[in-house]
Formats: structure tokens, sequence, C-alpha cells
């Protein structure tokens, strides 16, 4: 995953996709780029450093904590939330 800065950060999505056996957890993070033009990130929770990535995305003013909650049920089935979105 590449390095941002918290400061291009303009929106943040959670969502999981369907698995044969579990869910996997992902992120959409999208961010300011060159010239204005948005760059989105995709991670998800089997990558190395998710944990960090998490911690580092709790910074941003108005991130909602409580994410995992909005999306974790129902089981098998995509659940999308935004956690995160800037006013601008």
């Amino acid at each position: 995953m590449p390095p941002f800065q918290l400061a291009k950060v303009k929106r943040v999505e959670f969502y999981k996709r369907d698995g044969l056996t579990t869910d996997l957890i992902c992120c959409d993070i999208t961010v300011s780029g060159k010239g204005g033009a948005e760059e989105v990130i995709f991670a998800h929770e089997d990558l190395p450093h998710w944990d960090e990535l998490i911690r580092k995305l709790e910074f941003l003013g108005g991130f909602d904590v409580e994410w995992f909650s909005q999306i974790s049920q129902p089981a098998f089935a995509e659940s999308r939330y935004v956690a995160f979105e800037k006013n601008s």
C-alpha cells in the first residue's frame, strides 16, 4: 500500500466481500493527488500493517471509530459504510 498523508484523505469507505468461508474486510481510501486528481488506495484486513492503517485513519477528525459495527452484519452479505468524508 502506498504511503499517504492524512491531510489529503477525502473519503474512507469500508466494506466486506463475501468469501467462501469468511468475509474479507476491505477499505477504499480516496486521497487528493497531483493536479487535483483523486486516487483510491485499496486495502484489506489480510494485508500486513492493517491494524496500523486503522490506527492512522482514526486520527482523521470526524472519522467514525465504530465503522466495524456498521458493516459486520449480516454475515456473507456485502455491506458498505463511509466512515469519513471531507466536507469541501
